[in-house]
């Protein structure tokens, strides 16, 4: 018997979205309660999930039904290890993000209904496993982010609207085409992404896979954004209202690297470690080249911002280099590092950019050299905001340190100098979050802003769950490397397979990840 869960976590939001819809413009209070409303059962079905969740098995809680039968395209979703935390993430951030949002004044009906349409394509992508299921949910998220950004967006909203649309759809056309190729090449023809790896492996010249390889990569690599595809990402966040940066930054970067995982290597493995220079992966390098690039990039961008949203922009740029890092690396610590990145940069950006938008409600405006002293004015804000930047630098005991440490004894293993690099950059992130914490919050304050109102209990409902997850996570990693490592193990020993590499045994490489842990 198939069990719903999934397909309801994916398309209550989008009745919800036509609910609103239905319901009287001028009613605004009455919209934000709605869609908060229906933004809690897939959050509920999330929780559940997590519960009956089983990280020895293969793909759970599958539903499958013949959707266009005459080109064997399916109505496919599962869960497994590696997609099962990004539900979460993706379902916990969209409730807290509708209570976000009830600073927005203009267009409320409209605005609720594309943000619950974007929510049923981002739990889709993560649902997915039919190549063109998963395809029709990446294109859903696009145009509701474009809107979301567009209409309720900054000054230069249509610019960064535009440059994001353009961006993405590249990255879509390049995917399209990767689809298609391999849907035609399979015998017989497919779109399962569980057994199209199989089914394409000797019909397909390896230089072609490399190439395909690639292609995915580069449409995968705009949305992390891997350097140099990464020059939407500041606009788009400076531009964006608090609620749609969050959700950039918290889900949207991870459907980069999880498209790597799921797709890149999944299906096309042996192109995965295709032999480079002294046997070593061309993808593997490339990944582990730009990561770092990404990590030493955005750290030294992030130093150079007055614009306290567009430093958090850039430094979500460089902790996103750390998941790059790792997966490349694809050892046992490497990869379990990179994935847990994944969700701990989830959290920890999402509160720095609700963060952002408390003092830009109050202030209206985000320099950083335009404040000043604000732990006298405003101390409860300040002692969040602490405990987000502390967490952002990776400060032992809270989530992010776990996570980029774990990448860092994966990558030192295979890449030793770029690791260097990459854990050097520490200096700098610690750097530009504390120069920017000793100009805001210490010293003297800025007398036009001793009368700003302190966090109000909205606001700290949205951070709360955050901050006690970044604490959670920080003293045992283990809550998530359990869910995680099987699956990510198990795509170890695919990926080698295929490329007739050793593999080992899991359980021996699962009790190292929780020993690392």
């Amino acid at each position: 018997m198939h069990d719903p869960i999934l397909s309801l976590m994916i398309f209550i939001p989008l009745v919800g979205a036509a609910l609103v819809l239905l319901l009287p413009s001028g009613a605004h209070n009455q919209i934000r309660w709605t869609a908060v409303a229906v933004s809690v059962p897939p959050l509920l079905l999330a929780v559940r999930l997590l519960g009956g969740f089983q990280p020895d098995h293969g793909f759970q809680f599958v539903q499958r039904a013949a959707w266009i039968p005459a080109f064997g395209i399916d109505y496919f979703v599962g869960v497994d290890g590696i997609s099962i935390t990004m539900i979460v993430l993706t379902a916990l951030l969209c409730f807290i993000c509708m209570i976000a949002s009830f600073g927005i004044e203009t267009g409320v009906k409209g605005y609720y209904a594309l943000f619950l349409l974007l929510e049923t394509g981002m739990l889709g992508v993560f649902c997915a496993l039919d190549f063109f299921l998963f395809f029709v949910f990446w294109e859903m998220m696009l145009l509701p982010m474009y809107f979301l950004i567009g209409i309720w967006g900054g000054p230069r909203r249509e610019y960064a609207a535009i440059k994001f649309f353009l961006y993405t759809l590249l990255g879509s056309v390049l995917m399209l085409v990767t689809i298609l190729y391999l849907y035609f090449a399979s015998e017989p023809h497919s779109f399962d992404m569980t057994r199209l790896g199989e089914l394409v492996a000797t019909r397909i010249p390896m230089n072609v896979q490399v190439l395909l390889w690639v292609a995915l990569f580069v449409g995968f690599a705009i949305k992390i954004p891997a350097f140099p595809f990464h020059t939407w990402l500041p606009d788009a966040h400076v531009e964006a209202p608090t609620a749609i940066s969050v959700i950039l930054a918290g889900v949207l970067l991870k459907m980069g690297t999880y498209g790597i995982l799921r797709i890149n290597y999944g299906i096309l493995p042996a192109a995965t470690l295709a032999p480079f220079w002294h046997g070593q992966s061309v993808a593997f390098w490339l990944l582990a080249a730009l990561g770092t690039l990404n990590i030493v990039y955005g750290a030294v961008c992030a130093m150079a911002q007055t614009d306290l949203k567009k430093l958090v922009a850039y430094s979500s740029i460089s902790h996103m280099g750390y998941v790059m890092l790792g997966m490349a690396a694809f050892t046992p610590q490497g990869i379990n590092g990179a994935v847990l990145q994944m969700f701990n940069h989830g959290t920890v950006t999402a509160m720095l950019f609700l963060l952002v938008g408390v003092i830009y409600d109050r202030a209206h405006h985000r320099q950083i050299e335009g404040f000043g002293g604000l732990a006298s004015i405003m101390p409860v804000y300040t002692g969040v905001t602490g405990l987000a930047f502390f967490a952002a630098m990776g400060l032992p005991g809270l989530s992010a340190f776990i996570s980029e440490v774990l990448v860092l004894l994966g990558a030192w293993r295979v890449y030793p100098g770029l690791t260097v690099v990459g854990a050097s950059a520490v200096v700098l992130t610690a750097g530009y979050l504390l120069w920017t914490l000793q100009r805001m919050y210490l010293g003297k304050p800025n007398e036009k802003y001793l009368g700003l109102p302190e966090i109000n209990g909205r606001e700290l409902f949205t951070l709360v769950p955050l901050g006690a997850i970044v604490l959670f996570l920080g003293v045992y990693p283990t809550a998530i490397l359990n869910l995680q490592s099987p699956a990510l193990l198990r795509l170890n020993d695919r990926v080698r397979a295929a490329a007739g590499a050793p593999a080992g045994p899991v359980a021996a490489r699962v009790a190292v990840v929780r020993d690392a842990g």
